[in-house]
């Protein structure tokens, strides 16, 4: 999960979507595909192949088919910002018809006006933080992508996949994200879903080259982002793991106890695994985020912070000073030991900018 540019306001999102967060291509099989891709990328080819259309394939449970490379996309909001970051890298900006994903700080500086140059199509959110049915179908996309499966639920005022495809326009949910939001979630979709790893992004980028026929493209960026994290990896190699805690005080709301919102499981916890660390919360539950006590924070472990930006007008130094006095007995404020990271840590193709960041705080001796 991701933070948007509208900040504040999206309190009450975030505080709904916290409950569900833990942290492909070809065939069928739904979450299973999206974990084929992930795991087949790993040893890849330096050729990759061209597309074959019609392309068909399962998504979530539900039969999607490209004629063609689509040429109107709609990228959702669903605070998250790695679909559309995806694009970008990817080189698709001419392909987006309107995007809803947004933010003003990124552990990549370059996105944010990359980001920002992209068409919005004058869509307005409602109060579910993303665009209402009306507005979608009116602007007459060939594809939708939302980063989870409730970007497509009536009942917050959005438009179905059967409603789309009714009128002529594919829909399409990060694999991955596929159990987010869907009760009749498979278990194969639950167990992908709170699995979610630094593959998990680099699977998506390799769908959308399917999908675009830019395998190609798709395959040579994954493979410079996995060389940047194989690289770290073999830099911190036999170094001591160092409990790293990452906290997000300006999604306060997030926590029952108005704490920062300390984020562990999935992802995050692969992102400061490959940086040479451990969670200190590893183990806990996605709930922990929403539950978590001072007395619980205050005691934990933690030889390294790494501060997460929420909105582009927070100060990471200063939060960190913050939470070190505190926090006193933590290691890390005894060194003030700590870094500053955003889109970094989430689900999506940043997460080698995080890596690197931590890393160098691990190689350091924190």
């Amino acid at each position: 999960m991701n933070p948007h540019r509208l900040g504040r306001p999206m309190a009450a999102a975030l505080v709904a979507v916290v409950a569900l967060t833990a942290a492909g291509c070809g065939g069928s099989g739904g979450a299973a595909t999206g974990r084929a891709i992930a795991s087949a990328s790993v040893n890849t080819p330096s050729i990759a192949g061209r597309t074959s259309y019609p392309l068909t394939f399962d998504n979530c449970g539900m039969q999607v088919t490209f004629q063609r490379p689509p040429e109107r996309v709609l990228i959702l909001n669903g605070t998250s910002v790695g679909e559309v970051e995806s694009f970008v890298l990817l080189g698709l900006e001419k392909s987006v018809l309107a995007n809803a994903q947004s933010y003003g700080v990124s552990d990549d500086p370059t996105m944010i006006d990359k980001i920002k140059a992209l068409p919005t199509g004058g869509l307005t959110m409602n109060k579910n933080f993303d665009v209402p049915a009306e507005q979608v179908l009116k602007l007459k996309p060939d594809l939708v992508v939302s980063t989870w499966s409730g970007g497509f639920d009536a009942k917050s005022g959005f438009a179905t996949r059967e409603q789309l495809a009714a009128a002529g326009i594919t829909s399409l949910v990060n694999p991955v994200n596929c159990a987010m939001g869907k009760p009749d979630a498979t278990r194969e979709e639950k167990v992908a879903y709170d699995r979610q790893s630094i593959e998990s992004s680099l699977g998506f980028i390799t769908l959308l080259g399917k999908i675009f026929d830019v395998q190609q493209r798709a395959l040579d960026l994954t493979t410079r982002l996995r060389a940047r994290i194989d690289a770290v990896r073999g830099r911190v190699a036999g170094l001591a793991a160092k409990k790293v805690l990452i906290a997000f005080p300006g999604m306060a709301m997030m926590n029952a106890n108005g704490l920062p919102a300390v984020m562990t499981g999935g992802i995050y916890d692969d992102v400061i695994k490959a940086a040479g660390g451990a969670n200190a919360f590893a183990g806990a539950t996605a709930d922990m985020t929403r539950t978590l006590n001072k007395e619980q924070l205050a005691t934990a472990q933690v030889d390294i912070l790494v501060v997460g930006l929420f909105t582009p007008d927070e100060d990471g130094d200063k939060d960190a000073a913050e939470l070190f006095a505190a926090y006193p007995n933590w290691a890390a404020s005894k060194t003030r030991t700590y870094t500053v990271v955003s889109d970094g840590v989430y689900l999506g193709p940043l997460n080698a900018w995080a890596v690197e960041k931590i890393a160098r705080m691990v190689q350091s001796g924190g």
